[in-house]
């Protein structure tokens, strides 16, 4: 029981820091333009891309433009992804 309450909290964890990352970046930033931009985007984005890709998907999927398949593989993806950020996440505040 301890291994599925910390996976799910892992998993919940990495959602959340995506989610106030992407939404910081939303509400900081505009669109990127010249190359050191656009690397400060992909950076940004290796952690708030759980919370867009969900994002994205679920409107994808609510307007019939993405397939079932489709919506199950981005939703696998973001669980896989945010309990990744998770992980670190936990690893980080269990090394202080």
């Amino acid at each position: 029981m301890y291994h599925l309450t910390m996976l799910l909290f892992a998993t919940t964890g990495g959602l959340v820091l995506s989610g106030i990352v992407a939404n910081l970046y939303r509400l900081l930033a505009r669109k990127p333009k010249g190359r050191p931009e656009k690397i400060v985007y992909a950076t940004i984005m290796i952690v708030a891309g759980p919370s867009v890709l969900l994002d994205n998907a679920t409107r994808s999927f609510a307007k019939r433009d993405c397939s079932n398949l489709a919506y199950g593989f981005a939703v696998g993806v973001t669980a896989y992804w945010s309990f990744a950020l998770g992980q670190l996440l936990l690893t980080l505040a269990d090394s202080v």
